[in-house]
Formats: C-alpha cells, structure tokens, sequence
C-alpha cells in the first residue's frame, strides 16, 4: 500500500512579512528609498495602554451638568510681556504651506479661533490665509528659514523655534518639486519646479550654548512681547527639556515618533526616535529637577486622537498637547468619499501617506488649483472646532469622575497602566498592583 504526504498548513515568516517582501521588491526595482507622510505605523505602547481610577468611596466624583471643570491654559508666562491665554489645553500643531493647501492653512485657523486655541505657520512662513483667521498664531522658526522675516515675527503671537520633529529627529523634510507653485516658490526663495529638501540643523549655531543666543536675539526682535518656544523631536527629552529651559525657552514642545510629517524616508518614520508615551515622564522629570515645572510650560504631540488621550497627558504632567494628523482628518483628509480616487492612486482611505506627491483628492495637502476647491475652509474650520470641542468635553468628563474641577488637577496617581512597558514608561503602576517597573530597583 502507498500513502500520500498529508496536506501540511503553509506559515509565513513573522520577520518577512508581506510588508517587508513589498518593500525588498521595490527597493530592488526602484534603488530609491521610500518616502511618505504621516508618522509611525508600527504598533507602540501608547495612551490605549492606560486606563484612569475613577472616583468611588475613596474619591469624590463631580456632576457633569452643574460643577465647573477648568480648561483653560496660559503658555509662555516665564518671560513674554504677552502670553498666549488658550481656553483649551489642546493646540494645533506646525504643518507648513507647500505641504498644505492656502484653503486647509485657512480652515486650521478658522477652526482653531473658534475653539479658543492656537494655531502654528509650519515651514515655509506666514500667510495671510492663516494669519487673518488665527486669533493666536505661533510662528515656527526653522533650521530651512524658508520665509522667515522680522515683520512676520513681530505679528505672530508666540515663536517656535524647531529643533527637531517627532517623525525625524535629526533629519529635515522634504518638499517636492511638484508641490512648489509660483506662490510656494516666492514665499520660500526656490526656483518653482525644483525638489526641496529643508536642512536637518539650524545653520548659526552648534549646540544649547548657540541656542540661548537665538532666543535672546529673538526676544529682542519682539520687544520680549512673544514667548518663544523650543521644539525638539522625541530622541533625548529629559537633557533635550533641561537645555532648552537653561537656554530660557518659555514653552517646550516635546513630539513623539507618533507624530506626522508630510514627506520624509519610511525607514526615518520607523525606526528613529521613541513612542509620544516614553517621552513624558523624562521631559516632566526635567522641568521638576530644575524647579521648573508648571513655570516653563510643556506642550506634548505624536499620536493625539481623543479626549482621552488628552486627560491622559495632562495626568502625567503636561501642560497642553498639540495635533496634527487628527486635525488634518477632521478637516476631511483621508475622507471615504473620494475613495475612489484614492483607489487610482493605489490606495485607500485612511492609509493614504503620500502627500508629498501633491495628488490629495481632498484637496488638502496640495497645491493643484482644482484639487484645492475641494476644501471649504468655513465648512472645514467648523468640522475642526467640533472636533475639538468633542475632545476637550470627553477629557473634562474624565476629569470630573476622578474628582476633579480642572484638567491640570489630574494627576499619575488617577493613572494605571495595562502593560509593564506602558508602565515602566509612564511612571505609574501596573494595574491590580502597586509595582511601577523601574522603581526602587525592581
């Protein structure tokens, strides 16, 4: 008798996924390297992997419809004659014109005047879309200098001086030709058509030293008006945090590789810089060894969805966050209505990441004239504020079940955590125990 070799269930590789195979594929059929937009797209430990302590008989919880819950922020109060007075802790963050659509710069402003908060210029400079529509605007002073100028530096509200972005610490960004217009090209000094890439460094200075300079020289400029933020990507945030405020930064902008970028190499995305979460605790720690915490404030980016994750920031030490990628979809990027046309362009809805191409069927991140009519920057600037003011609703619900009447009363004692690496990260303990990896020796 002869037997058959039974059917055996085929495995694929956990290390060459389909991904990865992709990826071989196309670096062996292009030699380029791949480039995208948004942030990281690996799973990481994140805020999903905290969950609050709600009041019971231990704590006193507050009614929702009859007991006040403060939101209200003030950024920049350390040395500015004019700080920045928020009503939200919860801001938008730097996305440039070029990367953007004059129309989505607009509906970012309108939607951020709306709900009491701030929006920022991104590379490139000001424009007089975002300027007009932004009750406070922060204007990013960047290694590139594209833009920049001392008049638009007086009528910003705040100086962000960027050292480094979550989604590439260390690197700079890229614009493609396509994406440089005749506007594009005259507001940041390019020949039209050309690919750009922005520098990785500020060119005039070397190191913290250099930095306290700057911001010296940019107070001096602004009549010591505006507060001037320092923006470092997610890499080193305690000796990155403690820098900044000796340089005497009045805001320190803290971004997670969960944060977006418009184009930079994939291989930059994945693997370079450290998840929104692990960077908390470090950069909190530094501003409390300094005696700072609380005067220098602390703005947090990368990965912002909810309320939740807003609530779960401010817990752990924050003074405000900042988004960008959420903005941009609640303005209507990545829309399933033009699926279709993400489709012709091999993608799909919520997966879509090359804006650097300039082909955004929403009309967002681009700079074709017919693409951008998609955008209705009333329409779009109060689909922003809806969304922010759902989010700052679901952060004050949170904060009244943990007894609270203002946000920046939560603290990591309402916090645990659901995995040892989130806990180890965040500082706070492992759920069902009292044990905070890390802490004590254990």
């Amino acid at each position: 008798m002869t037997y058959k070799n039974p059917p055996t269930t085929t495995r694929k590789s956990a290390t060459f996924d389909d991904y990865t195979l992709s990826e071989i594929r196309r670096a062996a059929a292009t030699g380029i390297y791949d480039i995208r937009g948004a942030g990281a797209k690996r799973k990481l430990p994140h805020f999903d992997d905290l969950l609050f302590l709600g009041a019971s008989i231990s704590r006193y919880p507050l009614e929702g419809y009859r007991e006040r819950c403060d939101t209200s922020v003030v950024l920049g109060s350390r040395y500015a004659k004019k700080p920045i007075e928020l009503k939200i802790p919860i801001t938008v963050a730097g996305m440039s014109f070029g990367s953007l659509s004059g129309p989505a710069k607009e509906a970012l402003g309108r939607g951020a005047t709306l709900s009491g908060t701030s929006t920022t210029t991104g590379d490139g400079g000001m424009t007089e879309e975002e300027r007009g529509h932004s009750k406070q605007l922060v204007y990013q002073y960047l290694p590139s200098r594209y833009g920049m100028n001392p008049r638009d530096l007086r009528r910003a509200d705040a100086i962000e001086v960027v050292v480094g972005q979550g989604a590439k610490p260390g690197g700079g960004g890229m614009l493609l030709g396509q994406k440089i217009s005749d506007r594009v090209a005259e507001m940041r000094t390019l020949p039209k058509g050309i690919d750009q890439r922005s520098a990785s460094r500020h060119p005039d200075w070397t190191g913290p030293d250099d930095l306290e300079i700057k911001i010296l020289e940019l107070r001096e400029i602004t009549d010591w008006e505006k507060p001037i933020y320092v923006k470092v990507g997610g890499a080193r945030p305690y000796y990155d945090t403690a820098l900044a405020v000796k340089a005497g930064a009045d805001v320190v902008v803290v971004d997670g590789m969960q944060g977006g970028t418009a184009a930079t190499q994939e291989v930059f995305i994945e693997n370079v810089g450290q998840p929104t979460l692990a960077c908390i605790r470090p950069a909190v720690q530094a501003l409390q060894d300094l005696g700072m915490h609380r005067k220098v404030q602390l703005i947090v980016s990368g990965g912002i969805r909810n309320g939740a994750d807003v609530a779960k920031a401010l817990a752990l030490g924050v003074d405000a966050v900042s988004i960008g990628t959420a903005a941009l979809v609640a303005l209507g990027d990545n829309d399933p209505r033009w699926e279709a046309e993400y489709n012709a362009l091999g993608t799909t809805a919520g997966a879509y990441d090359d804006w650097h191409e300039g082909r955004d069927p929403a009309g967002i991140t681009t700079q074709d004239p017919e693409l951008m009519k998609r955008v209705d920057p009333v329409a779009a600037g109060r689909r922003l504020a809806n969304y922010l003011k759902v989010m700052t609703l679901e952060a004050q619900t949170i904060a009244r079940a943990c007894g609270k009447n203002s946000l920046h009363n939560l603290e990591p004692e309402d916090l645990v955590a659901l995995t040892i690496e989130a806990a180890a990260m965040a500082g706070v303990p492992l759920a069902g125990t009292n044990w905070i990896p890390g802490k004590n020796g254990f």
